[in-house]
């Protein structure tokens, strides 16, 4: 009991931090002027599915329920459902954001997107069936299953076949970026970015600044007019 308790409370504490980060990210895009580029597309599921993930894991905090869930497939899902999307997806939402500042060349939007909608249907065939698995009692940490579990393993493995496939579309993309792609980069690539990297031509020079610049709302905006 006591070991399930200390479970329990530490399940529900570290809810706290990650519900008040998924609060200000929403926030942070309520009433926005949003345009759906492939970086915001990685950004959005990443909060979503991030979610999903927390949702999944606070259902651990109830000491009663946690029997059932203890050590299976559903806690498998929870964590992966956190850790792939909290990584993957963020890490790729900055990379789209940045190409075109790092290579000088805009990526190709159209594959960008064929490599979103890929990744975040997969990865969710991926993950998703793993929660039923758990419910219906297949352990995890294990070298094999019963065949009740088959199918839902099948489904899986696909999506997982899948999900890892789709980052070949990735590579194709930044090869294309930086080598074939004749669409330029501007200074500021994306409407409203703001702050002194976005006064600069794509990619950055190694010598940025002659003097040291002055960081205020008016130089910033001379500096994007002139581009």
């Amino acid at each position: 009991l006591t070991g399930a308790l200390f479970f329990m409370y530490a399940t529900m504490l570290i809810a706290v931090p990650t519900g008040v980060k998924v609060f200000n990210w929403v926030s942070t895009m309520w009433k926005g002027s949003m345009t759906f580029e492939t970086p915001m597309l990685f950004a959005i599921a990443f909060v979503v599915l991030f979610t999903i993930g927390g949702l999944s894991g606070l259902m651990l905090a109830i000491a009663s329920v946690d029997l059932q869930y203890h050590d299976t497939y559903f806690v498998v899902a929870h964590f992966h459902y956190v850790l792939v999307p909290g990584s993957v997806f963020a890490l790729m939402a900055g990379a789209y954001y940045w190409l075109p500042k790092w290579t000088g060349h805009m990526y190709s939007e159209t594959w960008g997107k064929i490599h979103f909608w890929v990744s975040a249907i997969s990865v969710n065939i991926l993950f998703f069936p793993q929660h039923y698995l758990g419910l219906a009692g297949m352990p995890r940490r294990i070298p094999d299953y019963s065949t009740q579990f088959a199918d839902f393993n099948m489904i899986s493995s696909i999506g997982g076949f899948i999900f890892g496939a789709s980052q070949l579309i990735f590579v194709g993309v930044i090869v294309h970026c930086v080598y074939k792609s004749r669409q330029k980069a501007t200074a500021q690539v994306w409407e409203g970015a703001k702050g002194l990297e976005w006064t600069l031509p794509s990619p950055a020079p190694y010598h940025t600044f002659d003097t040291p610049p002055v960081i205020d709302e008016t130089t910033i905006a001379h500096a994007h007019s002139r581009h």
